[in-house]
């Protein structure tokens, strides 16, 4: 299966060069491009894709509200998005992740990480650069103002609240399967649940959850 990606970024030479290592990787195919946030939204959906990949500043429609139009809260079908950027600058990732994003990666993360990043969006996992993850996580959790997190609407299971605690420090589908001795199939079924209970839209917002709830504290 192919994942289909629309990308933007101002830069004419950063999208030939995303551009380039995409359509590289096996399974990745570029159907779009814009220069633009407005423009990006347009023609995703127009085209549809599996997965966005937008740069937080653009003229016109930032990453960030872009994002926010294309997988924020109220959009009935969101899409997948990964916000991508040269600044490792938290109040970027921190409206990211609000905005709906399921990934947030670095300009320099390299082909092996974009790839990833990418496929997992697509397949309704999320990633986020490991060298930021845990860190933004706590500092989101500590940082978000507003009301307690929302209380599961049903109990989590013991199982749920392993699979949650593994999630939350970045661990793979695969990785929690092999951790828990349980099923690929067995594990998006916990992770399906954890999202109805908690009313999240993706797991990024599942692993936030748990940082604000202390359920997760990062080492």
């Amino acid at each position: 299966m192919t994942v289909r990606v629309v990308l933007a970024d101002d830069q004419e030479i950063v999208r030939t060069g995303l551009r380039m290592i995409l359509n590289a990787q096996p399974g990745v195919e570029v159907i779009g491009e814009a220069a633009d946030g407005r423009r990006a939204v347009e023609l995703a959906r127009r085209l549809r894709p599996d997965v966005c990949l937008l740069d937080v500043r653009m003229p016109d429609l930032d990453g960030i509200e872009a994002t926010r139009e294309l997988a924020g809260p109220g959009v009935a079908d969101p899409m997948a998005v990964v916000v991508i950027t040269t600044f490792d600058l938290d109040e970027y990732v921190y409206a990211a992740l609000r905005a709906g994003a399921r990934g947030f990666l670095l300009k320099d993360a390299g082909p092996a990480l974009l790839r990833q990043a990418v496929h997992a969006a697509a397949s309704g996992d999320a990633l986020i650069a490991p060298n930021v993850t845990v860190r933004l996580l706590r500092a989101f959790a500590d940082a978000e103002p507003g009301p307690p997190p929302r209380q599961p609407i049903e109990p989590l299971t013991d199982r749920e609240e392993q699979v949650l605690a593994a999630l939350a420090v970045g661990r793979t589908n695969d990785e929690i399967g092999a951790e828990l001795h349980i099923t690929l199939s067995t594990v998006k079924t916990h992770i399906a649940s954890l999202m109805a209970k908690l009313g999240a839209r993706n797991r990024v917002e599942v692993a936030m959850w748990a940082y604000a709830t202390h359920r997760v504290t990062p080492h």
